[in-house]
């Protein structure tokens, strides 16, 4: 006993060995060349063979860091190698393969995995990703897609059709999500979308079965919606039986993370490890009443088998998405480890099945997902006091038993991982206890067995869309309750270090005493110090929205947002998707004043969002009357030259449009508002759209436009930035925001000629992301996201020659 223990010690130093190698990995901005990859992979298998042989623990664990570091880099290499050259990006390019999983159904066409069989290029065959991530989209934003609706795209079908690629390329704002990354770990080295109008028609080549589960998916999901008659039942419903997380409407995922339980409508460890146990438990039973079964194989390890493979199973089914792999490897490196007769103690079992993960996946790590799971399973080992509980002899005494410890381990839960929903997200659902109390047993118990057994029996999904209905009649209440979700500030590496220590003391069997020394170590994380520009200061924050607009002006105790992006789709936009997270993670709980430029989509695509979830003190805008933006808003106002006003020694001025552009039939880019700042350590001119006429103006009156930074207007579009406009506002630093590219070619290669030859330091959003300033006007004072974060799988992000697409 005592050896297998030491033995399960000594294998989890060199788990955890093999893990900070895993993470060495990921914090590299570029991977050693093959050659030096291929070199630390022999020299930690020859540390290995020697530290074996002589037996050196401390040998086998620098051997274990090594292959940790270089298998993980040798794994990325070649999802590198798979790159799309970047002469074919926004090529015309007919591809012929095959659908490879079940489509995505978006509110503007779908979304689907494609596999590449041959590609062409004007006739030449050419070498592209084996993996793409394709869309149909059709007619969004006014703008009509020939070819009309997506044909019936079903998975293990071959189809050739003429497609436009590019690299992955996400937004990279300060605490943003991972767009890049996402598709990496993934194996989608390009994504883009069908063009049915451009050369040859889409040609459906054959019905195949290639991906026979991907095909039983999408039969399911489809008769599913055709039998629950509410689409919001039925994408819940969708959700747990085949994993199709993008089923479920938007709303509903609000209400999900607001309460907490968003972990119960995806299909997630719990799912599966609940199958698992089930699955295991019954065969089990059956194995047992089989004399033979028994002596050939002890039913204890057939169930353990057989729970795996059902895991197995149903992860497959799900999409065999990300943290269902993590799952079925946890399970397996237990199963493995009891079959083997190993007796490690809980933690090392736990640390074992990380390395494995990580073996299997060493981007897994970045996850959230990743430390939520062997977070939670941690916090329940460390809650648990010495000993096994004795027995119940009653059944009342098993049940009152049972639903104390469902309770006790949910305010674990909730407690423990607390502190890490706020590192990872900013906030917590601080009525997550209540509602998951009220889920877990509904979901896990009846709602996801009913969505599983509607697979065989179709009318069980409507008696699981009923408690679906019901449940989220329930879930919208509580999560109305005031004060029910808590966002915090992004906090620093050493507060976040010491909650994890305060939620660990906090759950430990340890008297209230010492629990509450838990307290001081939470409290830098829940209320981090907020760092403010001084007394006559500002900085700007140029968020990353892609092509659109959305500046964040910060003084001492204001904040004003300059326009909010745009909307990306029907259903996403520039508001929910990047500045809400960014304004959560800077601790802005509220918008002074809300400044909308003009009424283009790419401009005030994110302002609904911003308006229904902030305070908004005041609205700034040139929009129209009855605009329905105006009717959201606590006060607005109408933009006019010669309005100013001044916050914390800053003085902000209003230089166009003028009182009676309004009431002119102009474009929209006519009427943005254009808004000068200027404090102690420099000046802004946030310039909207306006275009060569506009400019003129402003330059005859006289307006006060020299300013230290500019963001450029209309994108850096051909229309504007003309050499009399530049020559008056003598930028030091030039700001353009458009998105990678983008179908209008912005910026035009004459725009950044002319800024070129004023030697002003231009930034562009491709190659810099999220643009943070609070310097003295110069480009040293500004600090641009994408380079500062830049890790091996992130797109460098600079322009094509000529800055067209």
């Amino acid at each position: 006993m005592n050896s297998g223990v030491n033995f399960g010690w000594r294998g989890g130093a060199l788990c955890a060995a093999w893990l900070a190698g895993v993470l060495a990995h990921l914090q590299l901005r570029e991977l050693p060349a093959a050659g030096g990859v291929l070199a630390v992979v022999a020299a930690g298998a020859a540390l290995a063979v020697t530290a074996i042989r002589r037996r050196r623990v401390g040998w086998a664990c620098v051997a274990a860091m090594l292959l940790g570091f270089g298998l993980s880099a040798g794994q990325a290499l070649h999802r590198l190698a798979q790159a799309l050259p970047i002469h074919l990006e926004s090529e015309d390019l007919v591809l012929d393969g095959t659908v490879a999983a079940m489509t995505q159904v978006l509110d503007n066409g779908l979304r689907f995995r494609f596999d590449v069989r041959t590609a062409h290029w004007n006739g030449a065959p050419v070498d592209v990703p084996p993996h793409v991530l394709l869309g149909w989209y059709a007619g969004f934003g006014g703008r009509a897609t020939p070819g009309g609706p997506p044909p019936d795209f079903r998975a293990g079908d071959r189809w050739r059709f003429t497609v436009r690629l590019r690299r992955p390329h996400g937004l990279r704002n300060p605490n943003g999500f991972d767009q890049e990354l996402h598709l990496f770990e993934q194996g989608l080295r390009a994504v883009g979308s069908v063009k049915p109008g451009s050369g040859a028609a889409p040609e459906r080549l054959g019905t195949g079965w290639a991906h026979p589960v991907e095909r039983a998916r999408q039969h399911v999901r489809d008769t599913l919606f055709a039998t629950v008659p509410g689409p919001r039942e039925a994408g819940v419903l969708a959700a747990l039986a085949v994993g199709d997380q993008s089923a479920i409407d938007r709303h509903d995922w609000q209400v999900f993370r607001d309460t907490g339980i968003a972990h119960l409508v995806s299909i997630s460890g719990l799912h599966i490890t609940m199958f698992a146990w089930v699955a295991g438990w019954g065969l089990r039973r059956l194995w047992a009443r089989s004399t033979a079964a028994c002596l050939c194989v002890p039913a204890p390890v057939a169930g353990r088998v057989g729970g795996l493979a059902a895991a197995l199973a149903y992860a497959a089914f799900a999409g065999w998405g990300v943290p269902a792999q993590r799952t079925v490897w946890m399970l397996a490196t237990v199963t493995l480890l009891q079959a083997a007769g190993g007796r490690w103690p809980l933690p090392l079992v736990l640390l074992l099945a990380a390395a494995v993960v990580s073996a299997a996946d060493p981007w897994a790590l970045l996850q959230a997902g990743f430390w939520l799971s062997f977070g939670a399973v941690a916090l329940l080992m460390v809650s648990s006091g010495p000993g096994a509980p004795a027995a119940a002899t009653r059944l009342w005494d098993a049940v009152v038993r049972g639903l104390r410890n469902g309770v006790k381990t949910q305010l674990v839960a909730s407690a423990g991982l607390a502190p890490l929903s706020l590192m990872l997200f900013q906030q917590v659902s601080v009525v997550g206890f209540v509602a998951n109390l009220v889920a877990i047993p509904l979901f896990t118990l009846a709602i996801t067995p009913l969505a599983l057994l509607g697979v065989l029996c179709a009318p069980l999904w409507l008696a699981g869309a009923w408690l679906v209905q019901q449940a989220g009649v329930v879930l919208q209440a509580i999560s109305t309750w005031p004060g029910g979700v808590w966002t915090s500030p992004a906090a620093p590496a050493w507060a976040q270090l010491a909650s994890l220590c305060g939620a660990a003391c906090l759950v430990m069997p340890l008297p209230w005493r010492l629990r509450l020394l838990a307290v001081p170590l939470l409290v830098p994380l829940a209320l981090p110090a907020v760092p403010r520009p001084a007394h006559g200061r500002f900085e700007l924050l140029a968020a990353d929205v892609g092509q659109g607009t959305a500046v964040l002006v910060r003084t001492r105790s204001h904040l004003l947002v300059y326009d909010t992006g745009p909307q990306y789709s029907p259903d996403t936009n520039a508001g929910e998707r990047v500045l809400l997270p960014l304004l959560r993670a800077r601790g802005e709980h509220h918008i002074d004043r809300l400044t909308l430029s003009h009424r283009d989509t790419d401009h005030v695509g994110g302002a609904e969002a911003l308006l229904t979830a902030l305070p908004v003190h005041e609205l700034l805008s040139s929009l129209e009357p009855g605009h329905p933006l105006l009717g959201l808003a606590h006060a607005d106002r109408r933009c006019d030259a010669g309005q100013s006003w001044v916050w914390d020694g800053v003085q902000f001025d209003v230089l166009h449009p003028l009182d009676t552009d309004h009431a002119r039939p102009l474009k929209p880019n006519a009427k943005s508002c254009v808004l000068r700042v200027q404090g102690d350590n420099g000046s802004a001119l946030l310039a909207g759209d306006i275009e060569r006429a506009q400019e003129a103006q402003l330059v005859a009156a006289g307006a006060p436009l020299a300013s230290d930074v500019l963001l450029v207007p209309h994108h850096g579009s051909r229309t504007s930035s003309t050499a009399a406009f530049l020559d008056a506002v003598q930028p030091s630093v030039a700001l353009i925001q458009a998105g990678y590219r983008n179908r209008f070619g912005h910026p035009v290669a004459e725009v950044l000629g002319r800024l070129e030859d004023r030697g002003v330091k231009v930034f562009t959003s491709p190659a810099c992301g999220a643009w943070h300033w609070s310097g003295d006007g110069t480009a040293a004072g500004g600090r641009c996201e994408r380079p500062t974060s830049a890790r091996y799988w992130h797109a460098r992000g600079t322009l094509p020659p000529d800055g067209r697409k």
